[in-house]
């Protein structure tokens, strides 16, 4: 995932937009984050439970 932030700006910034919870889930998982796409179903399957 960092390395994805270094190279996708826009990747860094959806990320940072995401409310605290679901970064820190994200970040516990970040080896499994290697592209915007799987970042955003990852932050999307976190909000669902949100509901």
């Amino acid at each position: 995932m960092y390395e994805l932030f270094r190279y996708d700006r826009q990747a860094k910034a959806f990320y940072d937009k995401l409310p605290d919870y679901v970064r820190d889930q994200i970040a516990t998982r970040a080896g499994g984050v290697h592209s915007m796409e799987s970042l955003r179903d990852y932050a999307e399957n976190l909000l669902r439970w949100d509901e």
